[in-house]
């Protein structure tokens, strides 16, 4: 027999799961919440986030849904003294392409401005390549702490009369409602739930085979890195920056004999697709900046502690610098003389084949 009941039982401490429990107890009135994780709150997946967003989809339903979001951002930055740091300098997609019909592909209500030609490009963005001749800027984007926003909506839950419990989720079995079995460090436990709410991030499926389930979604690892530009290499008012193009990274002739006499790493030597990002970290008043570039487009199982990930390459720094130097030129001094202090991270992208989200009741139409 289970020693606790609750309304709701949320497995998975992430943004997802606390956001879960923050609008249940603060917007509806549920008092009788619990959140379960085997781990800190924010500490796994939600701990490598890039914490940005932006409402540009190619599709009307995701940029409604995430306007939709924004406009509930706005109202926590307003109602928290901005506590999670919102910024909204946008997104800018650089191009050395023709970008007209691609404009054409964004749907929705959504604020773009497009910078033409290499000399408007050179005198709107100065940090970028003089090899971009068109910029898209999507107005309504930016970026925000999601730590800051974690730990801010956890407060108003606790606030509010949810819990928190740390526990490794071992069973789920129904029985009116549902029975939750879990391991903590004083050993096994129960509680029961009228209802279950699955955020386990990249072990989501875990949890929906308790239930039978499985649900359409894959787990990607995609790694950043963040440093201390002491260099002055990215103005701090630069808007989160996309390099769209695929680029081939420039090696001296002695590091591409090397490395394609190395099966592991020859890929290096060819065309890489695009996608290179970077944006100032810390607002104008910061010194950092975030590299990221998502290349690996191979399903992985997660693993339980991310410092055993086996896909964390010691190579990606120096990967990502050359690949970004190739759009913010500054950044080649990295190359040369790499930055002493930085941070080397990585994290699941836990998606579905259309990169949309699943949000709602899970049945059988979801096996």
């Amino acid at each position: 027999m289970a020693d606790s009941r609750y309304e709701v039982v949320i497995v998975g401490a992430g943004i997802a799961g606390i956001a879960t429990a923050f609008y249940l107890v603060t917007r509806y009135g549920r008092r009788s919440v619990l959140l379960i994780d085997s781990r800190e709150p924010m500490s796994y997946t939600s701990a490598q986030s890039g914490d940005n967003y932006r409402n540009w989809w190619p599709h009307p339903t995701m940029a409604a849904f995430t306007n939709d979001s924004i406009d509930e951002l706005d109202r926590l930055a307003l109602e928290s003294d901005n506590v999670f740091h919102m910024t909204r300098g946008g997104y800018a997609l650089a191009t050395r392409h023709d970008v007209s019909g691609f404009v054409q592909t964004i749907a929705g209500d959504i604020d773009v401005h497009l910078t033409e030609g290499k000399s408007a490009v050179a005198k709107r963005f100065p940090a970028f390549s003089d090899e971009i001749a068109n910029v898209i800027h999507i107005r309504r984007g930016g970026d925000i702490s999601g730590q800051q926003l974690g730990a801010w909506m956890l407060d108003r839950v606790r606030a509010g009369g949810g819990r928190r419990i740390v526990g490794d989720v071992r069973s789920i079995n129904e029985n009116g409602g549902y029975d939750i079995e879990f391991v903590t460090s004083e050993g096994i436990r129960k509680v029961s739930g009228d209802a279950v709410v699955n955020a386990a991030g990249p072990f989501v499926n875990n949890i929906a085979a308790m239930l039978g389930q499985t649900l359409p979604v894959k787990n990607v690892f995609q790694q950043k890195i963040a440093f201390e530009d002491t260099r002055g290499a990215i103005p701090r008012d630069m808007p989160f920056s996309i390099d769209l193009d695929a680029k081939t990274l420039q090696w001296s002739a002695d590091e591409i004999e090397l490395l394609r006499e190395d099966d592991e790493h020859a890929w290096l030597t060819e065309e890489i697709q695009g996608g290179t990002h970077c944006r100032p970290e810390g607002g104008l008043n910061g010194g950092w900046v975030k590299l990221g570039w998502a290349y690996n487009q191979t399903p992985s199982e997660p693993q339980q502690d991310l410092a055993d990930e086996p896909s964390i390459d010691p190579q990606f720094p120096e990967i990502v610098i050359r690949g970004a130097a190739a759009f913010l030129p500054k950044l080649q001094q990295y190359i040369e003389a790499p930055p002493t202090r930085f941070a080397h991270y990585g994290g699941y992208y836990t998606m579905t084949g259309e990169n949309w989200p699943i949000i709602g009741p899970l049945d059988d139409r979801a096996a």
